[in-house]
This record gives C-alpha cells, structure tokens and sequence, in this order.
C-alpha cells in the first residue's frame, strides 16, 4: 500500500489532538516522588565537553536539514528583539535582551534534545519526531521549568533597566549612535556596563546551574522538576570548572552565531542542542 504525507495543517491538528490527551499525565509528572532516590551524577572532565561536541556534531550531520529547521526560530525571534530594541525607548535595553534570550536556549534545544535521544536508541529522528515531546507526560514539567527561567528572563531585563536609571538615567538617548558614546565614553556609562555584566554574569550563572541537564533529564527519565533542578545542580557542585567551561563554550558559540546578523545561530542551536544531550548522558548515571 502506498504511504502518503499529510498536509502540514492535517499534521500539526493530529500533534495537538495528542498534546490535549497527555495534560492530565503530564501534570502529574510535575512533582513526581523519585526525589527520595535521585539520580546518581558522575565526575566529569574537559574530555567529556569535547566528547559531547563531537557526538553533537555528528548528530547536527546525520539530520542537518531537519536541525537546521528546528532552530530558525531562535534567529528570526531574535532579529525581532534587535528591530524591537533599535526603538530609541528601548535602545538602552538592546544588548540585555539580546544576551538575556540566551537565557532561555536550553528551552529552545528541547526538540533536539529528543531527536538526540532518538538517534541514541536507533529510532528514526527527523523534525517531526521533535515534536514528540507534546505528547510526552514530561511536557507540564518541561512548561513549568521553561516559566521558571522566562521568569528568570523578565527579572534580568528588570534590573538592567534598574541599573541604567541608576547611572546614564532617567533621560532617554537622542540616537543609538549617542548612546553607545555615552556608554564607551563616559564613567557613568561605564560603571553601567560593569554592573550590568556583573548582574547579567549571575542570572547566567543560576540559569547554567538549574539547567545544565535538568531538560534533558526530564525528557529521559520520569522525574518531576525538583528532581530534575538539584540533579542539575549537584551536577555542577560536583563538577564546577567543568560546567563553567562549558558555559564559556555556549557563550562564545552562541556569540559567534550572532555575529552574521544572527544567521549563524541556524548552526550553533542545533549543535549546541545535541550536543548537550550528551553532556547529560556522561554526568548523569
């Protein structure tokens, strides 16, 4: 018998027909009572970060196209905050919600973390099966988890704004091109950039920590939030110069991404993503 391929809209009704059927299962996931006999973690090292590339490298190659797909939102999403913070208004915040959308990557690597898992157990993976996680009973945890740090997102932009009232504030800038003068130039302006990185420095901090293997966790095992959260963070008190150093590694992919207008991030989400996943799998028994 011949198979055919639903339309796009066939296909996405089907996906959310099944979502519906799993919120009962998947709020029951949220507080799940495994927190009595938590996941065992592993000493890591910086062989095990270029370990994890290497596999999310090869995972990126065997499903570049559907990879590529999964992440052009991340971009085009952040082009939308740039145009939004090019408004003289909100040009004081434009690097903050620049860098702070980077607080929410580990939310927007969910589908990859599943198609990584996938690939891992010899299943197909492609975009499609990315999307599996709207079906998983771990999706009320995932939502929970994901409000957590948009949470986390809304309180950085906050203080940043604090932060220039309390230096080059309360006036607005007359330009960008002035604005940016006034940072480089003046003392004001510079005791702004310090604290601002200082302040943004420490949201990601708590993000890397709380996040680290929490989302793949939750994807893999069926474990609740809290579970997930101090496994995460066990993690890193257990192997903190290894986590920093893969936070220096995100940083400086994500920054590389974003230099080509953003377009870059098509490629280093996805790598990032799978990669990882398997960081997970090394510091999670």
């Amino acid at each position: 018998m011949a198979t055919t391929i639903g339309n796009p809209l066939s296909w996405t009704a089907r996906n959310i027909g099944a979502t519906s059927r799993h919120i009962a299962s998947a709020t029951e996931e949220i507080g799940s009572d495994v927190a009595a006999d938590p996941p065992h973690v592993r000493r890591l090292s910086t062989t095990d970060i270029r370990a994890a590339l290497r596999a999310g490298w090869e995972d990126f190659q065997a499903n570049r196209s559907d990879a590529m797909f999964a992440a052009v939102f991340y971009p085009v999403i952040g082009l939308i905050l740039f145009g939004v913070g090019m408004q003289l208004s909100l040009a004081p915040l434009l690097f903050p919600l620049l860098s702070g959308f980077a607080l929410l990557g580990p939310v927007a690597a969910i589908g990859l973390y599943e198609v990584s898992r996938r690939r891992e157990m010899g299943e197909p993976a492609s975009w499609r099966h990315a999307f599996g996680v709207l079906s998983s009973p771990a999706l009320g945890s995932i939502i929970v988890l994901g409000l957590y740090l948009a949470g986390l997102f809304c309180l950085w932009i906050i203080a940043a704004h604090g932060i220039y009232m309390a230096t080059l504030g309360p006036d607005l800038p007359t330009s960008l091109g002035g604005f940016l003068t006034e940072v480089l130039t003046t003392g004001a302006g510079w005791t702004m950039a310090i604290i601002g990185m200082a302040v943004g420095g420490a949201f990601a901090l708590l993000v890397l920590a709380i996040s680290v293997v929490s989302f793949p966790l939750l994807i893999d095992r069926h474990v609740g939030v809290p579970v997930a959260v101090v496994t995460s963070v066990r993690v890193f008190r257990r192997n903190p110069e290894v986590i920093l150093t893969w936070g220096v590694v995100v940083a400086a992919l994500l920054v590389l991404g974003a230099i080509p207008m953003l377009l870059g991030l098509i490629v280093t989400v996805p790598l990032l993503g799978h990669a990882t996943w398997h960081l997970y799998r090394r510091a999670v028994d």
